[in-house]
């Protein structure tokens, strides 16, 4: 299939195409790994958030652990850690690509399905492993 051409017969880039462009695993394992990153910021400003909790004395580091051990917090710290781990195994995967290793569209979809699988089993185990301490 051709890319669809403008009446100026220029190319469309391939998010502008729409209906002609299927999404592929790579190209959702990138977004999500921009995606995650940006999430990993935020999660930074929660640390950041604690620690001054933790700076500012006893009050203010009850009132801030009393959100974070809420339902909504366990969440959020949940969501944080599966982010980390994704990110982490993701990137991992990119440094193999930067040496030129895993480039073929076979290994690109088996080591992107062992990302999906290892960040999640990676979340579950650490989660475990917290909850059982």
């Amino acid at each position: 299939m051709s890319t669809p051409k403008t009446p100026s017969s220029r190319p469309l880039s391939p998010f502008m195409i729409g209906p002609y462009y299927k999404p592929q695993l790579t190209s959702m394992l990138s977004i999500i790994h921009r995606i995650t990153g940006m999430a990993l910021s935020a999660g930074t400003l929660l640390l950041a958030g604690w620690l001054v909790a933790l700076a500012s004395g006893p009050a203010a580091f009850e009132a801030y652990a009393g959100h974070i051990s809420a339902w909504y917090g366990q969440v959020v710290l949940f969501g944080f850690s599966w982010a980390f781990m994704y990110h982490l195994c993701n990137g991992i995967r990119h440094l193999f690509w930067d040496i030129g290793k895993g480039l073929e569209i076979e290994k690109a979809y088996a080591t992107g399905y062992a990302v999906v699988v290892a960040s999640g089993v990676l979340t579950a185990a650490a989660w475990l492993i917290a909850c059982l301490a």
